[in-house]
């Protein structure tokens, strides 16, 4: 399965915030979106990725800065990418190769959805019960 048809089925919406806002709106934001992690836009393009554990980081050192910090400041600057024709068998690898729970997914320049790390657990058990299921109705002679 490719990362396009599950970004076909979850829908490529992504929320974005810009760097000169603070953590604690990017939080907000996290928490009333039921997200993991926001991306980091500035003028259109994408400069960063603000995660849950990059709030945690924040908040543990000093729990009185996520009101002034901002996000340009906290953010992950290094993005790891996906492209929409990369297979899920792959984009669990990178993910897991950089311990990343958030993979933001580009065409070119444009960033067109966010694969998460239970969107690649879904699509991987839909395709194995999908084969399983093959497999069950060849043993038992359903197969046509």
């Amino acid at each position: 399965m490719r990362i396009r048809e599950v970004l076909d089925r979850k829908g490529g919406s992504v929320v974005t915030i810009e760097p000169d806002r603070t953590v604690h709106d990017a939080m907000r934001i996290l928490v009333e979106n039921n997200i993991g992690s926001v991306i980091v836009t500035h003028d259109g393009s994408t400069v960063g990725i603000l995660t849950e554990r990059d709030v945690l980081r924040l908040g543990a050192e000093a729990p009185e800065a996520l009101s002034t910090t901002l996000v340009g400041e906290a953010m992950t600057r290094e993005l790891v990418v996906g492209v929409a024709e990369d297979l899920v068998e792959y984009a669990a690898g990178v993910m897991t190769s950089n311990r990343i729970r958030h993979l933001p997914i580009v065409d070119g320049e444009r960033l067109t959805g966010v694969l998460s790390i239970g969107d690649v657990v879904n699509a991987l058990k839909q395709e194995k019960e999908v084969e399983n299921r093959y497999l069950r109705d060849y043993i038992q002679g359903a197969v046509r």
